[in-house]
């Protein structure tokens, strides 16, 4: 039984070596190693075979690495892209190959269904790393469909126009927004959009984040200050928080109750 187990892997790895292109089709298929490592070997194999290859999940990483080492240089950009995808790619070819993957298609990455845990994260710090380079127009449409840390650095970015797209982002968490508004790019403007959007207005520590910026504009203060408990209406005096208009205009609701 073994000695036949022994053949016909013997005639598998001999039909590997000489295999036609339209054979090696098929023996980027087979379930043994062995079979696949000398498939690498083949003269025929093209970016094709390469390409069927790749879209097996139970690669071994032996044979991932071989691919990375034989064909890097020369590959294409599918192919790369495809190396990157697999699941059983070690995360040090990751890292290698991520740089050469343009900003959308590490997003992509990011959100993939097929993609492991380390795949997503590698992808991730790679925009974030691109984010300072990244046009205007990039960030806007990155912030539409990224994950909620790359939403959370573009949000810090402050421009108008990008803080808006960001805040309508179902992937943005409240955390991102406090940090923001305590930042140094918190503007009247952009204060004033998350003061206005209807999935944070009513959030209460992001009210008082916003009660407590000097940038706030005094609109704020007159619509919010007279639902707010004597409590923390006192907190907002102390400091310096506050500039001398929205301080009167505490003293004032304080000065009423």
């Amino acid at each position: 039984m073994t000695s036949n187990l022994d053949e016909k892997l013997t005639g598998r790895l001999q039909q590997a070596r000489s295999a036609t292109s339209e054979e090696l089709f098929q023996l980027v298929l087979d379930p043994h190693p062995d079979v696949l490592q000398t498939v690498l070997k083949n003269r025929q194999l093209n970016e094709e075979h390469l390409l069927a290859l790749l879209k097996r999940r139970d690669l071994p990483e032996e044979l991932l690495k071989k691919v990375y080492q034989r064909h890097t240089e020369s590959a294409s950009h599918k192919l790369l892209l495809a190396l990157v995808k697999n699941p059983n790619t070690p995360g040090s070819l990751i890292r290698n190959l991520l740089p050469r993957l343009r900003l959308f298609e590490l997003l992509n990455l990011c959100i993939f269904p097929g993609a492991t845990p380390d795949q997503r994260l590698a992808a991730e710090q790679a925009i974030l790393r691109r984010l300072p380079m990244t046009p205007l127009g990039n960030k806007i449409t990155l912030a539409r469909r990224a994950t909620a840390a790359v939403v959370a650095e573009l949000l810090k970015d402050g421009d108008p126009q990008l803080v808006s797209v960001c805040l309508s982002s179902p992937r943005l968490q409240e955390a991102a927004i406090y940090q923001f508004l305590h930042g140094p790019k918190a503007t009247a403007e952009t204060i004033s959009l998350i003061a206005r959007h209807s999935r944070w207005q009513q959030r209460p520590n992001l009210r008082l984040a916003i009660l407590k910026n000097r940038q706030t504009p005094n609109v704020w203060f007159t619509l919010w200050l007279p639902n707010l408990h004597t409590p923390l209406l006192k907190q907002l005096l102390p400091g310096r928080r506050l500039n001398p208009a929205q301080k009167i205009l505490v003293q004032a609701e304080l000065m009423k109750r």
